[in-house]
């Protein structure tokens, strides 16, 4: 399943040793020629701040303090180095080669050049702020007046969702599969695909909060970062959110703009005036075929993948479309029979057992038939069934909320609708009736 927040994956280097069965006797040591070193290090030096000073006469609390300052900074620098190595490495020989078009790469990489020197900036700001004997004294009134410029990521964070779809259809074009494969297998690249890299930015932007929160926590009271840091927090913590608001934005907007219907009656008002994506992934029908599916803010929609066109997927939407304030949602327990047949032959390929299952229904409105869907395990599952149920709620309140305010916009037809209720129902199901509203 996946989620409009793209996350990053971790990364193992497995080393082979080779051992010879039979005893022979090893040849002579051949002269090393010495080599020039690589301009990229195969691997990040983990470095800390008391590995740079000599002798200090500083607090735990302190040395800790400085740690992660420390680590701010060398960050910025890990930073401008991989988005210098994309743009040289990946970028420039791509469009020398003409492996892809300029307008293809400008779309894959969006604005990530402009990024260097927005990184280079803080990094040269936070290199002045260290004294003599290499320690930083005040870093909030710098922070402070630097993150506004991290605004510019919104632009970035919101290409990538259209740069992650044309990214991976360009992956099946033979020229193309093998200049990526090989810039991966080169020591330069840590064993990290080109997408890896070009989710670096947002990587750093997410974590900009959590190193300020341990600057903050190793901040003595009476320090003068305390006027600062509080203030800087909030900023980054705004920032990030509107990132991550206007990204899911455009996720929402690239997928909706994937959608084809087969009938008018699919196009459900809800979709079009949903926000966001709470999630989307592959799930099975009680058939057997594989749906990808998507929760909107307001709407699920069932679909199944089409050809590819114009950098993106197409989902040809199947069946019809449930609003989510109307949607009964029922987990299915691994192993009860949820179906005989051909339910439980797709499911199950012929055992008995049904396993991470669900169903989706509609409330009050029976020409819809429920929807029995399987995810691949039960971590899956158990994501769906939470963002289902969110999305249910979330959904429901803003129904009653706006129902609410449509009455108290005409407080007149409300009473007229009142009288004729008291003068229809007896006084007990008028009760039930009101407390519903």
């Amino acid at each position: 399943m996946k989620t409009p927040a793209l996350k990053r994956l971790s990364q193992s280097i497995s080393r082979s040793i080779s051992f010879r069965t039979d005893a022979r006797p090893l040849p002579p040591a051949l002269p090393r020629s010495r080599q020039k070193p690589s301009s990229f290090p195969r691997r990040r030096n983990s470095q800390c701040w008391s590995d740079t000073v000599e002798s200090h006469d500083l607090t735990a609390k302190e040395i800790k303090r400085q740690e992660v300052i420390y680590e701010l900074t060398q960050g910025e620098r890990q930073l401008i180095e991989d988005l210098s190595l994309v743009k040289k490495v990946y970028y420039d020989p791509m469009l020398k080669l003409d492996i892809m078009s300029e307008s293809e790469l400008g779309q894959i990489f969006g604005t990530l050049e402009s990024l260097i020197p927005l990184h280079t900036d803080l990094l040269s700001r936070l290199e002045r702020l260290r004294g003599s004997e290499k320690t930083v004294g005040e870093v909030g009134p710098t922070l402070l007046n630097w993150f506004p410029c991290l605004e510019a990521y919104v632009t970035y964070c919101c290409n990538q969702v259209g740069a992650k779809a044309l990214l991976d259809q360009k992956k099946n074009e033979k020229r193309v599969e093998h200049f990526l494969r090989l810039c991966q297998e080169s020591s330069f690249s840590r064993k990290l695909d080109l997408w890896n890299f070009l989710d670096l930015p947002r990587s750093r932007l997410v974590k900009y909060p959590l190193l300020l929160k341990e600057i903050q926590k190793c901040t003595p009271p009476e320090h003068p970062d305390e006027d600062y840091l509080p203030d800087a927090l909030e900023l980054i913590q705004n920032i990030v959110a509107e990132v991550n608001k206007k990204t899911g934005e455009a996720e929402c907007q690239f997928y909706r703009r994937g959608l084809h219907y087969l009938e008018d009656s699919q196009r459900l008002p809800e979709i079009q005036q949903s926000r966001f994506i709470y999630c989307h992934g592959e799930l099975k029908n009680n058939k057997g075929q594989r749906l990808h599916v998507f929760l909107f803010e307001l709407a699920l929609v069932l679909t199944k993948p089409g050809e590819e066109k114009d950098g993106g997927h197409v989902f040809n939407v199947y069946r019809q479309p449930l609003p989510n304030a109307l949607i009964n949602l029922e987990e299915i327990p691994d192993g009860e029979a949820a179906g005989g047949g051909t339910f439980r032959g797709a499911f199950t390929g012929g055992n008995d057992k049904v396993k991470n299952c669900f169903r989706v229904s509609s409330r009050g409105r029976s020409k819809f038939n429920p929807y029995i869907l399987q995810a691949n395990d039960s971590f899956c599952k158990q994501q769906w069934i939470t963002c289902l149920r969110q999305a249910i709620v979330q959904s429901r309140d803003r129904t009653a909320q706006t129902s609410q305010s449509q009455l108290s916009l005409h407080p007149e037809s409300d009473l007229q609708c009142t009288e004729k209720i008291r003068g229809d129902y007896p006084p007990l199901f008028l009760w039930l009736q009101l407390s519903l509203f």
